[in-house]
């Protein structure tokens, strides 16, 4: 198998620090040739580490697509408001793609986005990375087999860290719906993806609630600045404090781990001295209590599925740890697992209980092992002439899934049918999917 050429769309947290490297460690499989990115010192960092000409180097995506085709793949990982559009140039140059999630916040766009690639017939394959994860890919094989018999109901968490909280979600790229993507899309079709995967079923009716509790003006302390360094009274005692969660915390500050993703997030070359000096004026640094955010803090969602499973999913960013947590209860036992812990608990009715622990070895990438599993199948299946795991029809079904939960959710928690949300949208009128 000949090495993909591959151009990178956007050079931030998953393209410049996920996919990149991969091309490192896996020569024989991915060829970095070109990248763009409207942040000078990103676009100059991926040219000195991957040895990238100048003029392979471009300012902006839609620069890198008006040239004449120069790989076999697109990775598209820029914001998700431009997902489709730098999507449709992409496929109008004749690359296959590697689409970062979510395709879009618009359901309409989705669907005409996967059209658009049909007719061309071109490969989309979508960044639904968990489903190559160890954890569920054991947990797939368990519930397969009749582990449990059959499956009858499905109880799933995300528990969002609180600083991951307030670096993507309050402080970050992702706060405001309509910027980005309501936060049921944005952080969560990973787990509707892996529902209809794991059911081996579409969603036939839903509902949901949510609010934004707790990272309101109101709930701010008395005298907090708009900025935590600005000699915020509850500096001290406050786990939301900028400098804690980016340069001192045990868990996630630059004191224990260097540089991490986070530090990336705030500066391209993290120092000490430069984060703190950058806290006082980047929106990293400002208080979580006077952001712009708008998107949920907490939400729920239950779903049936169209063949009787009943599933509860729970959505909080207000957890010490960041972590998902699994519950199958099926005719014959149930399963119960955390992905951070990379555990799985088998419990058959009348048997002995079962624990399965994944191979460390297995999850040296991101998403408990997925994001390199993931890349490795996707080369793979190029090479095969075959399908991935999360091509773009079977990944939208969760987008369709999340969109209509953040209806039901502002719609009070209306059940919305799913066959008539998705319907709908194949009878709006006619758009370019850019658009």
């Amino acid at each position: 198998m000949s090495a993909t050429t591959v151009v990178i769309a956007g050079a931030g947290g998953r393209g410049r620090l996920t996919y990149a490297p991969y091309s490192k460690r896996f020569p024989e499989q991915m060829k970095l040739v070109a990248a763009a990115d409207r942040i000078p010192e990103r676009l100059q960092e991926m040219r000195r580490e991957y040895g990238l000409s100048e003029e392979r180097c471009f300012s902006t995506v839609e620069e890198m697509f008006a040239q004449p085709r120069m790989a076999d793949m697109a990775f598209i990982c820029t914001q998700d408001a431009e997902h489709v559009r730098h999507a449709c140039l992409a496929l109008d140059r004749g690359y296959d793609l590697l689409l970062e999630k979510p395709v879009s916040a618009d359901a309409a766009q989705c669907r005409r986005l996967l059209e658009k690639a049909e007719e061309l017939n071109r490969s989309v394959t979508v960044c639904h990375v968990l489903r190559y994860a160890p954890f569920y890919q054991k947990l797939k094989e368990l519930v397969e087999t009749g582990a449990v018999g059959k499956v009858v109901s499905i109880q799933a968490c995300e528990n969002v860290g609180y600083w991951h909280q307030a670096h993507s979600f309050v402080r970050g790229n992702w706060r405001r719906s309509r910027e980005g993507s309501p936060m049921i899309l944005a952080k969560c079709c990973h787990d509707m993806d892996l529902l209809v995967w794991l059911t081996d079923s579409r969603c036939k009716r839903l509902s949901s609630m949510g609010s934004l509790t707790w990272f309101r003006k109101e709930n701010a302390p008395e005298g907090a600045p708009h900025y935590c360094m600005e000699g915020c009274p509850v500096k001290a005692e406050c786990p939301y404090d900028a400098e804690k969660i980016y340069v001192t915390d045990a868990v996630t500050g630059y004191d224990t781990n260097g540089d991490g993703w986070m530090q990336k997030a705030v500066m391209a070359h993290p120092t000490r001295e430069g984060l703190l000096k950058a806290l006082h004026t980047s929106p990293y640094g400002r208080c979580v209590y006077h952001c712009d955010n708008d998107v949920v803090d907490n939400q729920s969602v239950t779903m049936e599925m169209e063949n009787g499973v009943t599933v509860s999913f729970h959505m909080c960013g207000l957890n010490r740890d960041n972590h998902r947590t699994i519950h199958v209860m099926g005719s014959a036992g149930d399963i119960s697992g955390n992905l951070e812990e990379e555990t799985l608990v088998l419990r058959r009715f009348g048997g002995a209980e079962e624990t399965f622990r994944m191979d460390v070895q297995e999850t040296i990438s991101g998403h408990g092992g997925g994001d390199y599993r993931m890349l490795k199948d996707m080369f793979e299946a190029r090479s095969r002439g075959r399908g991935t795991l999360t091509s773009l029809r079977q990944s939208l079904e969760s987008h369709y899934m999340a969109l209509a939960a953040e209806l039901s959710r502002r719609s009070g928690g209306k059940v919305i049918e799913l066959e008539a949300f998705v319907n709908d949208l194949r009878q709006e009128p006619e758009e370019s999917a850019g658009g």
